[in-house]
């Protein structure tokens, strides 16, 4: 009964959007491109989608899959896309080395979910003694470029980490299947993929990098130097229309999971619900009370990219600050 309340409403929602927007509102075709497989994680982007949020920004929406933060970024400096989700790691770093004409516009989880997943069964229950162990991962994925830094903190040589090349979607399996030791995921993960791994026999237990001392950004918003330069309006409405998607999905998280649902039936409403949830811990908390969703404040810009620049060895006097652009954010 709920779920049917849920969709009339929603339908409800959609059709009062496009009768407000009229035919004669012109729409900005935008390609959207995120960081990872469509999860629950995802939720507020495909969810506003189906809404209508983006359209009422004058927004024509098409959102697709990334395939790690490094992928996304390489995308959107190719022209294949205009607008992206990736860690900020990933942003610094290509811009740092090759500038990459990239720039975080937004920053969404202000504090960092980066974490391994062991299986209990694996004996392993901490940083420390990984040498030799293989651990999946996708190319570009962030996780790979604090992880040298968290294995020193750790006591664990980096360099004798074997790093297993997988596609995103297949890593969890290939964990609970022990054909890896340790799997790259944002903590916000860990409800759905648990749940597999109790149907397994097996138990998930994740290593979060903040308990090294990792409060780093992760998750932004990113474009390119030239759509800010060339379209400043639409950067604006983009990052309207994604602040109100995150405000009404934590508002809203059964509506928003039941359409984000509806795209991707292989995702179950209750993992998605959990995703969600647990998302917005790293995005309203007390920092955005202080300086806004979206906003960065300039100590903890700074130590992210002390600490990137540690792990990718970077050149120290590059001024991070050419990353990051945050003045479109609506306040």
């Amino acid at each position: 009964m709920l779920k049917s309340s849920i969709r009339r409403s929603v339908g409800a929602g959609a059709l009062a959007v496009l009768m407000l927007a009229g035919p004669a509102v012109a729409q900005d075709k935008v390609r959207f491109q995120t960081d990872w497989i469509p999860s629950g994680e995802h939720a507020m982007y495909y969810g506003a989608w189906s809404k209508g949020i983006y359209a009422k920004h004058g927004i024509d929406i098409t959102i697709t899959r990334g395939y790690g933060s490094g992928d996304t970024v390489t995308k959107l400096a190719g022209g294949a896309a205009d607008f992206g989700v990736a860690d900020i790691a990933a942003v610094m770093t290509a811009r740092a080395r090759t500038n990459v004409p990239i720039k975080t516009i937004a920053v969404l989880y202000n504090e960092s979910p980066h974490s391994l997943f062991v299986l209990k069964s694996s004996g392993i229950t901490s940083f420390k003694g990984l040498e030799g162990k293989k651990i999946g991962i996708t190319p570009g994925n962030s996780h790979r470029f604090y992880f040298p830094e968290v294995a020193k903190k750790a006591g664990t040589d980096p360099s004798k980490i074997v790093w297993t090349n997988m596609d995103g979607a297949a890593m969890a399996a290939q964990l609970i299947a022990k054909n890896i030791d340790a799997a790259p995921f944002y903590s916000i993960h860990y409800y759905y993929i648990n749940k597999a791994a109790v149907k397994a026999g097996e138990e998930i237990l994740p290593l979060p990098f903040v308990a090294v001392g990792f409060k780093i950004y992760a998750a932004t918003l990113i474009t390119t130097d030239k759509m800010m330069t060339e379209k400043p309006d639409l950067v604006k409405r983009f990052l309207a229309a994604n602040k109100e998607a995150f405000e009404w999905a934590k508002a809203n998280p059964e509506e928003a999971c039941t359409l984000h649902v509806q795209r991707f039936p292989e995702v179950a409403l209750d993992d998605c619900m959990g995703s969600v949830k647990a998302v917005m811990e790293f995005v309203f908390n007390d920092h955005t009370k202080q300086f806004g969703w979206g906003k960065e404040s300039p100590e903890r810009l700074k130590f992210s990219w002390e600490t990137i620049q540690s792990a990718n060895e970077l050149k120290p006097d590059f001024d991070y600050k050419t990353s990051i652009d945050t003045s479109a954010v609506p306040k």
